[in-house]
């Protein structure tokens, strides 16, 4: 979750600003409207504001003060202003904002929050550049700075692909010169290739040579774009930029697909088709799985006495209490209504049974407050534990091991093994 200040002191504007980032459930917005208030907002979360939207005329200040005291705590920060005049835009932009939007409606407000979301997604991704020369990935590394993204370096192909293969460094772009020695540009591009497609990881190529010839074998391999030398850094940050966004615009494609609206958890669809991977990988080694079925019980009352919205809330819950408590690499996914699966790999038949237990124990616990309504309620779940046919035979199995804690009671953990 991520922390906006909003400085703004109309009230209808910072009004609308606050209820655009109800569209967003990965952004809080903190509100003041005077630099008074700014300075106290910013002493009271010390170094835990992520981003800031602010306005240039204030009752108590004027001008830059207010960016050069977000800027002062290294802050990002966009400027929202109903007129900006050459002098001030200069003054402005000297201080390397993220952008300046003029106030001019509702639109204007829509687009200052998705600036603020895109900057900040942008921000996750990390950018691999790859060149012998240490001064082009000097001057590479500070066009990169201005975008805000995270970097990291290598000299050839080579070790661009040992920093690439080691999937804790998330690279979901390489720069990458041409002539370099071990492995070239050209047989870089190749590689990541083999293993990624283009809607998934960007590559965009660099080289002194602007001839048909060489833009043609770059194409061929999948390049998204091709830069010639000597690097223009206005043109340069302004490609770079777009193909962040394009690929965020195809995990959103991606997501569409693959996830449930509600609770933003993955689907029936997407569970069978990775499960499928996981299942199969785990055959191979010959491991066993746990695939475990889990819904609400009584989920009806709930929706009966307090009506569909509360529902809705609850089911969200299940989703936030199992992202908390599985591990990053473990599959989830809402199957329909108040029904969610899981599937875990690499985990004995003991630990499987402590955590789902675990997590029964912290659906019992919880506690829900929608607006007046506080409720709490239980789960039921069902796991098996081992191998089979497929995993659709596992996932059916998990069911008919739920419907056992349901009939023998509700609120409880039954294990098949």
């Amino acid at each position: 979750m991520k922390n906006i200040l909003i400085v703004e002191d109309s009230k209808a504007i910072l009004a609308a600003l606050v209820q655009e980032f109800e569209n967003y459930d990965d952004m809080v917005p903190l509100t003041a409207r005077t630099y008074k208030d700014a300075m106290d907002m910013l002493r009271g979360h010390k170094d835990s504001i992520d981003f800031a939207i602010l306005d240039l005329t204030l009752p108590d200040a004027h001008g830059d003060k207010t960016v050069s005291l977000a800027l002062s705590h290294r802050i990002p920060s966009i400027v929202l202003t109903s007129s900006l005049n050459t002098e001030l835009r200069d003054v402005v932009f000297g201080k390397k904002i993220v952008d300046y939007i003029l106030k001019n409606g509702t639109k204007s407000i829509s687009y200052a929050v998705k600036r603020v979301h895109d900057y900040l997604k942008s921000y996750d991704r990390t950018v691999l550049v790859v060149d012998d020369s240490s001064q082009d990935r000097l001057i590479i590394t500070e066009i990169l700075k201005d975008i805000d993204v995270k970097v990291l370096e290598a000299s050839d192909g080579v070790e661009a692909m040992e920093i690439i293969n080691d999937e804790s460094n998330n690279i979901s772009t390489v720069i990458t010169d041409y002539k370099m020695p071990n492995m070239d540009g050209l047989e870089l591009c190749m590689q990541i290739r083999a293993n990624h497609n283009k809607d998934e990881f960007s590559i965009i190529a660099i080289s002194s040579n602007d001839d048909d010839e060489t833009i043609e074998k770059f194409v061929k391999v999948g390049v998204n774009d091709f830069v010639v030398k000597p690097l223009n850094a206005s043109k340069m940050a302004i490609q770079i930029r777009s193909s962040l966004e394009l690929l965020e615009l195809f995990q959103s494609t991606r997501d569409l697909a693959n996830k449930d609206f509600l609770t933003g958890a993955f689907n029936r669809r997407y569970f069978f088709d990775a499960g499928a991977l996981i299942f199969n990988k785990s055959k191979r080694k010959k491991e066993n799985i746990a695939v475990a079925m889990l819904d609400i019980d009584k989920f009806k009352n709930i929706n009966d006495t307090y009506g569909h919205p509360v529902g809705d809330v609850a089911i969200k819950e299940i989703q936030r209490i199992l992202d908390d408590m599985l591990r990053s690499a473990d599959l989830f996914a809402r199957f329909g209504g108040e029904e969610f699966c899981v599937l875990l790999d690499n985990i004995s038949l003991e630990n499987t049974r402590v955590l789902f237990e675990k997590i029964r124990l912290a659906f019992e616990n919880n506690i829900i407050t929608v607006g007046e309504v506080t409720l709490s309620y239980t789960v039921s779940i069902g796991v098996v534990y081992g191998m089979g046919k497929d995993i659709y035979e596992l996932v059916n199995k998990s069911d008919e091991a739920l419907y056992e804690a349901k009939e023998s009671g509700r609120n409880r953990v039954v294990v098949h093994s």
